[in-house]
């Protein structure tokens, strides 16, 4: 037994993504078509390669029935030039997570959505933002309700109430 008959590359020709262990569809060296490649992925991630994607196939003994894909890349969405010691996790559409150096971690996107069920807490000394702040619900900022407060020392006319009553 050779090592080529255990490692073999070759391009995702299509992914079935709904099963527990994804399944994959390649096309190997020798133009060979392989259908059933269980696409094993390291713990907490995941993805649907597209097709063309690269693959590194193994058969466990040379055993060519069973193809076991060990690794999938593609070259033609990668991000590149990472610094040393860089991370980044990325789409083909240009979406991307890169924890850089100097521990910051850049997000790029059009839409970020953020879902919690019970709460979002942000611990920061300081909160910057461009952009406009559009909201649906109620913000509370010292204790002083935006939507529910009232106004103390409220004058008639056009003179100016005083400042919002905390709990109020």
């Amino acid at each position: 037994m050779n090592l080529k008959s255990i490692l073999v590359r070759g391009t995702v020709v299509l992914a079935d993504a709904a099963r527990k262990l994804q399944s994959l569809q390649l096309r190997l060296t020798a133009n060979e078509l392989k259908d059933g490649a269980e696409h094993f992925e390291p713990y907490g991630f995941t993805s649907n390669p597209l097709p063309g994607a690269e693959v590194l196939t193994a058969f466990l003994g040379g055993d060519r029935s069973h193809a076991v894909v060990l690794v999938a890349t593609d070259r033609r969405y990668r991000i590149q030039a990472l610094k040393p010691g860089e991370v980044a996790i990325y789409t083909d559409e240009g979406d991307r997570v890169h924890f850089k150096r100097g521990r910051v971690i850049d997000i790029e996107t059009q839409t970020l959505n953020i879902k919690a069920t019970t709460a979002v807490n942000i611990d920061t000394p300081v909160i910057t933002q461009t952009g406009r702040i559009v909201s649906t619900g109620d913000q509370v900022a010292g204790g002083i309700s935006q939507i529910e407060h009232v106004h103390g020392d409220v004058q008639v006319g056009s003179g100016q109430s005083g400042v919002p009553v905390a709990g109020g």
